[in-house]
């Protein structure tokens, strides 16, 4: 509000002066011609002759003389006055137009190039337009970003979801054609049917949290949960899945019994379930294990996630959380993933009021970790609602 009204005030004293100057310049180029030939003729004449010959022959030379002396003044005044507001006013104005027009052509890479720095309405006008062409800029760069980041999307879930429903037709028509001729080859080909289909599955589900994330629109169910039990029941269930593909689960708990932390419990579970799955996807070891860790923090609860799979490079390890990043750009169709699953667990636990990141090296495994804070007794009913 300040800058407005210095701006105003300026503005204001600038077209009194401008008002002032069309009535006190007329006046003074008058009279600076009449000095002018005043002093003139006193010093041809002198006083004595001057003042003794003032006729009207002398008189009517001397007014000629005043008018001839004011048509130049003013002529001078004129070009004067006229290179200056073409250089204050319509050269600024000109650029300014031409600047515009490369705004509405799409152009806004194109800047202003003037000497030194702009003052008054005229700097304050290149300032706004430069902020303007900025956001315009970084609108239109993000709107670029986001069609290709769409685009990528659109073409990872093409091809995420090809793999599997080729492979579900390709064993559906093996039982139709009588291949899966005994009740093993009939067992394994109805549990990779199985499997393809909750691979779609587990793709859909990414695709709403995705939806959910890019409008703010994730629910949240925030509660008091007490953390060691939690993740006991959810290593219970994870553990059956990672068996079956001969992967060790461990579980060290460094917590108190009575530690809780406040969470939504189902969108916590989406959380663990991203992270475990995306280290089952680079687990190349026949080996496979997998680590959680519980650990006390003064506030807080640090959870940590450890598998012993190919690694991350360090190069990586901090856009690994950017949407759609993947380390393997070739999409090995084994490893598969929409690039967003990261993402998503970032998101969830920023919403938590945690953080995360990741620690790793190349060929001997990743570890995740994450920090959620501890439900107090005395947290009231908002400390929990954010």
């Amino acid at each position: 509000m300040k800058e407005k009204s210095s701006s105003k005030e300026e503005l204001k004293r600038q077209i009194i002066i401008s008002g002032l100057s069309l009535i006190i310049v007329p006046i003074a180029v008058t009279m600076l011609s009449v000095a002018m030939v005043r002093f003139y003729y006193l010093h041809k004449l002198g006083p004595t002759d001057f003042y003794a010959r003032v006729d009207k022959e002398i008189l009517q030379v001397f007014l000629v003389d005043v008018l001839l002396t004011s048509v130049v003044i003013l002529i001078i005044s004129v070009m004067f006055m006229r290179r200056w507001i073409q250089t204050a006013l319509v050269d600024p104005i000109n650029r300014l137009n031409e600047a515009m027009k490369h705004i509405a052509e799409g152009d806004f890479n194109y800047r202003i190039e003037i000497e030194g720095e702009p003052v008054g309405e005229i700097g304050e006008l290149y300032h706004n337009y430069e902020e303007m062409r900025l956001r315009l800029k970084e609108s239109a760069d993000d709107i670029e970003e986001s069609e290709r980041k769409n685009r990528e999307l659109v073409s990872n879930i093409s091809h995420d979801l090809k793999t599997p429903i080729t492979s579900i037709r390709g064993y559906v028509e093996g039982i139709m054609d009588g291949v899966a001729d005994t009740p093993e080859k009939m067992d394994k080909y109805i549990k990779t049917i199985y499997n393809k289909a909750n691979d779609m599955t587990r793709l859909i589900n990414e695709l709403t949290i995705y939806s959910g994330i890019d409008s703010n629109r994730i629910p949240y169910n925030f509660r008091p949960v007490n953390v060691g039990e939690y993740f006991r029941d959810c290593i219970e269930e994870v553990g059956f899945d990672l068996e079956s593909k001969h992967i060790t689960l461990n579980f060290d708990n460094f917590v108190p019994d009575d530690v809780k932390i406040i969470a939504d419990p189902e969108q916590m579970k989406r959380v663990i379930d991203n992270i475990i799955s995306n280290s089952v996807k680079y687990i190349d070891k026949t080996d496979g294990r997998i680590t959680i860790r519980l650990i006390d923090n003064e506030d807080s609860v640090r959870v940590e996630i450890e598998d012993n799979g190919k690694g991350i490079a360090q190069k990586d390890l901090s856009k690994i959380f950017e949407r759609f990043y993947r380390t393997d750009a070739s999409r090995n169709s084994s490893q598969g993933g929409s690039g967003i699953g990261l993402s998503i667990v970032k998101k969830i636990i920023e919403d938590h009021g945690g953080y995360i990141w990741a620690t790793g090296k190349e060929g001997e495994g990743t570890c995740m970790h994450f920090v959620i804070r501890k439900y107090k007794e005395n947290d009231d009913e908002q400390s929990i609602d954010y």
